[in-house]
C-alpha cells in the first residue's frame, strides 16, 4: 500500500516539474518576442525661421450676406406662384401675384373722384375771374385753398395709393439670390403682417462667430479663416474677416464676422468651425511631434553624432501642426521628429527618412 502511495506522489511530481518547465519556456519566448532587437528609428529635420500661422478655433453659424423677408404691400388673395423653394432668382423677377380686381377696381374708382375734384376746383378758380387751364397764372395761395375747398388734394392721394397697391400685387426679387421659406398657396388670404417668402444671396456668405477677450490680440480685420461644415467636412472654404465688434460683453465674449468666399455648398443657418488663422513672420517652428512630455516638461531630442540628445524647450504659441519655440533650441539644430517617443538621452538611432522643410 505504501508502495502504491510513494508511486503516485513520484508520478505526481514529475509531471508538475514538466508543466513547470514547459511554462518557464513558453515565458522566455514571449519576452524574446515582445523586447526589440532593432535600433531606434527616426526622421529629422533642420531647425529653421520660416512663416508662423498662430491658429484660433472657434463655433459660428453662416449667414446670407443679402437676406430679405418679403411680404405684400396690400392684402388679397394669393392668384399666382411663380417659383418654389430653391429656385434661382435675378433681381426685379416675378416671385407671386395677388387677384387684382379689387384693387383695378379701386383705382378706377379713386380716378374717377379726382377727375370730379378736379372739375370743381375749376368751378372755383373760374368763378373767382382765373382761367381754367392755365394754372401758372394763378397766385399760389389761390391755387392751394381751391384744391382744398373741392377735395382735389385728398381724391388725388388716395388716387396715387390705390396705383401704388396695384403695382405692388406683384411680388418681385429684390436682388439675385434664391428662394427660401415658400410655404403659401395660391387662392388663399394673405395679410400684409405675413412673410411671405425669403430671398438670400447664397453667392455670399457670411459667418458669425466668438471669439474670449484674451484672444483679442490675436485677431484683427483682414485676418484668413478657414470654415469647416459640421455636417460636410469637405465642403471647407476660405474668408477673411471683415468686421470685429468694440464690445466685450458680460461673459468676456467678442462677436466676429467674416465673409466667406466660395460657399455654394453651405446653407444659411448652418452650423461651422472657424480657424483663424493670423501670420506672426518668421519664428523657429517645429511639427507638435516632435515634442515629447518627460516628468511633465517639455522635451524636444536632437541628433549629435548619431546619437538623440535631451534638450528641455519652451513653446510659445501652436496651430494645428506645429509650435513657435521661445528657447531651448537654436536654429539649425537638427530635431527629431517622430520615433522619439520612447528614446533615452543619447541612445543610438538610425535614420529612415530626412524630411524636407515644410
Amino acid at each position: 500500500m505504501k508502495k502504491t502511495i510513494r508511486l503516485c506522489l513520484y508520478i505526481t511530481t514529475m509531471m508538475l516539474t514538466v508543466a513547470c518547465s514547459k511554462h518557464s519556456q513558453e515565458d522566455e519566448q514571449g519576452v524574446t518576442t515582445v523586447l526589440p532587437t532593432d535600433s531606434n528609428h527616426v526622421t529629422i529635420e533642420v531647425l529653421t525661421r520660416r512663416d508662423f500661422s498662430h491658429e484660433l478655433v472657434s463655433n459660428g453659424k453662416v449667414r446670407a450676406k443679402e437676406e430679405a423677408n418679403l411680404r405684400f404691400e396690400t392684402a388679397g388673395i394669393l392668384a399666382k406662384i411663380h417659383v418654389k423653394n430653391g429656385d434661382k432668382v435675378h433681381r426685379g423677377q416675378k416671385l407671386a401675384e395677388l387677384d387684382r380686381f379689387r384693387l383695378s377696381n379701386e383705382v378706377a374708382r379713386t380716378k374717377n373722384a379726382m377727375e370730379q375734384a378736379q372739375l370743381e376746383m375749376q368751378d372755383i378758380l373760374i368763378g373767382q375771374g382765373f382761367p381754367a387751364n392755365d394754372h401758372s397764372r394763378v397766385p399760389e395761395e389761390v391755387m392751394k385753398l381751391a384744391a382744398i375747398k373741392s377735395g382735389y388734394n385728398s381724391c388725388k392721394i388716395a388716387y396715387e395709393l390705390a396705383c401704388y397697391e396695384e403695382e405692388h400685387a406683384t411680388l418681385t426679387a429684390p436682388f439675385d439670390g434664391i428662394v427660401a421659406n415658400l410655404f403659401s398657396k395660391p387662392f388663399n388670404q394673405l395679410n400684409t403682417t405675413e412673410v411671405f417668402c425669403t430671398v438670400m444671396d447664397t453667392q455670399n456668405m457670411e459667418v458669425d462667430f466668438t471669439i474670449l477677450e484674451s484672444e483679442l490680440p490675436f485677431v484683427k480685420v483682414g485676418d484668413k479663416v478657414v470654415v469647416t461644415p459640421y455636417a460636410n467636412a469637405k465642403a471647407q472654404c476660405e474668408g477673411r474677416i471683415i468686421q470685429v465688434n468694440p464690445i466685450v460683453n458680460d461673459e468676456g465674449i467678442v462677436k466676429v464676422k467674416a465673409a466667406v468666399y466660395g460657399s455654394k455648398k453651405l446653407f444659411s443657418g448652418m452650423n461651422v468651425r472657424i480657424n483663424v488663422q493670423r501670420s506672426l513672420g518668421q519664428q523657429l517652428v517645429i511639427p507638435k511631434s516632435a515634442v515629447v512630455l518627460r516628468s511633465g516638461k517639455q522635451v524636444v531630442f536632437t541628433l549629435h553624432d548619431g546619437k538623440a540628445q535631451w534638450n528641455y524647450v519652451h513653446t510659445a504659441l501652436e496651430n494645428a501642426t506645429c509650435y513657435s519655440i521661445a528657447d531651448g533650441l537654436q536654429e539649425g539644430d537638427t530635431i527629431i521628429v517622430t520615433g522619439n517617443v520612447n528614446l533615452a538621452h543619447e541612445a543610438e538611432v538610425k535614420i529612415i527618412e530626412n524630411k524636407e522643410q515644410r
